[in-house]
């Protein structure tokens, strides 16, 4: 029977882990180990014949040199975890000065907090110390007109015995893995532009903004949705037209404050909805918020847009008639404390990898905010990458275990883009105010907002539940990433999910739906499977492992 490639790659939205990967628990202390690459002045005249006649052998004297990208989180997570490795020898390259690290909250979802505790013990404590628990409160959609709630999220349930998720300062999260890294490991305000790999040596040489070149044995671009590394590599621009990061057709303002709200300890974040944009209000702790409002506006529309009374009035009259809440929350925010900026995204993409250079973060699976996933997934990344190259011990096994690295990861990443994309879509195109039919006081019938999409928002309220649930068992299970499905779990979801793109075809262009999912960048090839060879039953659950490895290593083959 032959399998079209769609139909697989829906099926993947679904994917739960089930098979155990063991992860060492080396402790730390003196298996710290400087971290040294060696850098030459300038590009001209580098000398590679220590890298030409080096040893393959990987060992204490001859550690494996890896450079990394980028300052953020993943590459973070992938130095403070490599570095207890007395094998290995880290350098971050980061772009910023130490003191213009990104600042504002960060959402760490169950499976990003399940991988922090798996990788460092210590590292999971200082995070839970200064972490802000929203898993065990109320959490959900509100309608924006009317402030009732439509729909809660039932965070704790899909966590089994994982952390609950949580929201922290993400310049407070950087602190605590740049506080654990030996010194000297991350270099501040010289970012690697492009690379060349030796093509009769081992290694790969990074050159930097200052002309300097750095050699390594392995690089990783962890440098962002601007990526120079994802650049070299595809042979495309860095941003703008043929960059693969496109405008998302959405803006988004967002601002931090101190608020004494009416349940605050009680609800984690409220997702207000209404006609073409949405509100969203986070507690993060300590009698503070962290709001963002999303619309629908064109690309540069904080430059060319005109506010003549500033970005909080302005933002005051689109919300006008909305719940109080909000229209309070946005007054009581100081003017220069609310930022704007345009989101871009990609599609999901099978080039990860060129030899002994691998992409992590939002490099390589840059998303919507909607899910909070970003960073979550850029830890996933790091915990299967230093899973792969721990298990180095020659310099030839680099490349293979880069894109063994790839396979893991590309099927659920792009899942959880295209999830993300999706959840976007749908509640800025496709949700309003739900419709409500209701008797008043002189006993007439009263319909109120029973236009198509309130009716539509109306008929999605008891589904979606039931999908929320489904989808957060898929985001807080898998992060193990391995290959094998519950079909089960697959069937539950494509079956909700169908019925919510069923009901909602008639608002959301069809096209931009299925684009949503986020699978245009890996499909456009077919596999030849015999599904009854591969299927088998096992305590009503289908092991199908044999058709997602056909598929994923169609998308990153063993050999270039």
């Amino acid at each position: 029977m032959r399998v079209n490639c769609l139909h697989v790659a829906i099926a993947l939205i679904a994917l739960l882990v089930r098979r155990s990967v063991g992860f060492s628990s080396t402790t730390r202390g003196d298996t710290f180990r400087s971290s040294y690459i060696e850098i030459s002045a300038t590009a001209a005249n580098d000398d590679r014949a220590s890298y030409i006649d080096n040893d393959a052998t990987i060992s204490e004297d001859n550690p494996l040199r890896v450079i990394i990208a980028g300052g953020g989180i993943g590459s973070l997570v992938v130095a403070n975890s490599l570095c207890i490795n007395p094998k290995m020898s880290i350098q971050v390259l980061e772009k910023t000065d130490q003191s213009k690290r990104l600042a504002g909250p960060i959402q760490l979802g169950s499976n990003a907090l399940a991988v922090i505790q798996e990788m460092d013990s210590s590292i999971f404590k200082n995070i839970t110390s200064s972490i802000t628990s929203i898993g065990d409160k109320v959490n959900g959609i509100k309608s924006g007109i009317t402030d009732d709630w439509y729909s809660q999220f039932d965070l704790a349930s899909p966590c089994g015995d994982i952390p609950y998720s949580g929201v922290m300062e993400r310049q407070t999260l950087q602190q605590i893995y740049f506080d654990a890294l030996p010194q000297g490991v991350v270099e501040y305000g010289d970012a690697v532009v492009s690379y060349e790999i030796n093509s009769d040596g081992y290694g790969v040489r990074a050159i930097t903004e200052s002309g300097r070149i750095v050699h390594g044995d392995c690089l990783i671009g962890a440098d962002g949705i601007w990526s120079s590394i994802r650049s070299t590599m595809r042979d495309e621009p860095v941003r703008g037209e043929g960059s693969g990061c496109t405008y998302s057709g959405y803006t988004v303002f967002d601002g931090e404050l101190a608020y004494d709200s009416i349940d605050n300890g009680e609800v984690g974040y409220k997702v207000y909805i209404g006609p073409k944009q949405y509100f969203v209000a986070c507690d993060i702790g300590n009698g503070k918020y962290h709001w963002y409002a999303f619309m629908a506006k064109p690309e540069g529309s904080s430059i060319e847009e005109d506010k003549p009374n500033g970005t909080s009035v302005y933002l005051q009259n689109i919300f006008e008639g909305w719940a109080h809440d909000i229209k309070d929350i946005i007054q009581s925010t100081v003017e220069k404390d609310i930022g704007q900026r345009d989101l871009y995204d990609q599609a999901p993409s099978k080039k990860w990898t060129d030899g002994n250079v691998a992409l992590l973060g939002d490099s390589v699976h840059t998303m919507m905010p909607s899910l909070c996933q970003g960073g979550c997934q850029a830890i996933e990344d790091a915990y299967v990458l230093v899973e792969e190259l721990n298990s180095v011990s020659s310099r030839d096994e680099i490349e293979i275990k880069l894109r063994t690295y790839a396979r893991r990861r590309v099927v659920r990443s792009a899942v959880v883009q295209g999830l993300s994309r999706f959840a976007s879509d749908i509640i800025i195109r496709g949700f309003d105010t739900p419709a409500k039919i209701r008797k008043i006081e002189d006993g007439t019938i009263k319909f109120e907002n029973c236009n198509y999409a309130g009716v539509v928002t109306k008929l999605l309220q008891p589904i979606l539940p039931l999908f929320f649930g489904i989808q957060f068992t898929f985001l807080f299970s898998g992060w193990r990433n391995n290959s094998a499905l519950d079909l089960n779990s697959a069937l539950r979801l494509l079956l909700v999910g169908g019925a919510i793109l069923l009901i909602c075809s008639g608002i959301v262009e069809e096209s931009a739906l299925f684009a949503g999912l986020g699978f245009e960048g890996l499909l456009g090839l077919d596999l030849d499977i015999n599904i009854g060879s591969v299927f088998k039953t096992s305590n009503d659950v289908f092991d199908i492992s044999d058709i997602v490895d056909a598929f994923v290593h169609k998308l990153v083959p063993n050999e270039s």
